[in-house]
């Protein structure tokens, strides 16, 4: 009993820094100053620098995506539309999620470790002694780094992953190229699209939160550093999954 109570405990003060430390990023975010190199840099980082492994995730899943319900729809006679399914799937919901969790491995660790190790080493005592506020030079630029470039990336990854289900499509099912395009833009409506942009959005939220919390609270040396990034992985991607539930169920209900 006593073990729970400290576990809940425990959960609860967690919670609770991660809400301060989402709160006064978004506040510093917006005042001065706004630290515009150091959020290039991160941009940079984020997003270029993450754009190879996006588009091979994307484009083999697009790929194995197509050949899968292809020959699945094959047998109801129904494989023509195969680039409904593929857009569909990877716009909605498939897209968003998969890049989300590449950026929180990549991404997201090297943040949690980047912090942690200037936590652990004093580093982030040694700003504040000179003024300088860590909360604004390091998560904020982070934040607004990775809500600008995560929607960016999948927006790439969605359309990477449909032209390797054209490829897919046209090489092995036998679809041309023209039907496999019609299918996609009648598939896709308004509300797919705003959908595929808005859980990045969240995603990249909770990516950016994570990471730099347990980047500040990690203790131990290089080993706690270690385990907070590992920590950092598991707790976005979870939270991920969690929040695509939910977002994906109040869509529906708004607009359905």
């Amino acid at each position: 009993m006593k073990d729970r109570l400290q576990a809940i405990i425990k959960f609860l003060i967690h919670l609770h820094g991660i809400t301060e430390l989402f709160g006064r990023t978004i506040f510093f975010a917006f005042t001065r100053p706004f630290y515009l190199r150091d959020t290039i840099d991160q941009m940079h980082s984020i997003g270029v620098r993450s754009l190879i492994i996006i588009i091979m995730t994307s484009g083999f899943t697009g790929m194995v995506l197509s050949l899968q319900s292809g020959y699945e729809m094959a047998i109801y006679g129904a494989k023509m539309y195969v680039g409904t399914l593929v857009s569909v799937s990877l716009v909605r919901e498939l897209g968003p999620v998969l890049v989300s969790l590449v950026v929180a491995g990549r991404v997201g660790a090297g943040i949690t470790a980047e912090l942690g190790s200037m936590n652990v080493t004093e580093q982030l005592d040694a700003m504040r002694a000179l003024g300088t506020n860590p909360i604004k030079k390091l998560s904020s630029t982070r934040f607004k780094a990775i809500i600008i470039m995560l929607p960016l990336l999948t927006i790439i990854g969605d359309m990477v992953g449909i032209l390797g289900g054209l490829i897919v499509a046209t090489s092995s099912l036998g679809i041309s190229s023209s039907f496999y395009w019609t299918t996609v833009v009648r598939a896709l409506t308004f509300n797919d699209i705003i959908t595929g942009v808005i859980k990045p959005f969240v995603f990249a939220m909770i990516i950016a939160t994570v990471s730099c919390y347990m980047g500040f609270t990690a203790r131990g040396g290089t080993r706690g550093v270690g385990e907070a990034t590992t920590q950092s992985v598991v707790v976005s991607s979870i939270l991920i999954f969690i929040f695509d539930f939910f977002i994906t169920k109040l869509i529906f209900a708004i607009t359905w």
